[in-house]
């Protein structure tokens, strides 16, 4: 059975709702990734831009990151500052992460994501 590009992402985002969830032993963390997990659906969609294997963002993908920085922009740091944990079961570009804000033309700055 051959599966829609959609059904691909979606079935990276559970992998990544699922690793969120599950993480490290960090109390703070932990709960950040708890509270996260859901919200960061929407970026299932970026998966291809993240992973250096699109050149730029969806229109989806960058509709799904506005709506998550949104709701919780702290989420989206969780997931970069979490992103060589090997539970997190995906690999992405932490550069390519960090400019999505300004690949979709979104005047949100993540880079302090690093930092924090």
């Amino acid at each position: 059975m051959i599966e829609a590009p959609h059904d691909s992402h979606l079935r990276w985002l559970v992998v990544v709702a699922v690793a969120v969830i599950i993480g490290t032993a960090r109390a703070d963390l932990n709960q950040d990734k708890t509270e996260c997990a859901d919200k960061l659906v929407g970026l299932a969609t970026c998966l291809p831009y993240v992973a250096g294997d699109e050149k730029t963002p969806s229109i989806d993908c960058c509709s799904g990151m506005k709506q998550v920085l949104d709701k919780s922009k702290r989420c989206i740091c969780v997931l970069i500052k979490d992103r060589n944990d090997p539970n997190l079961g995906i690999k992405f570009n932490a550069t390519l992460a960090l400019s999505l804000p300004d690949a979709c033309h979104s005047l949100t700055n993540i880079t302090q994501c690093i930092d924090e």
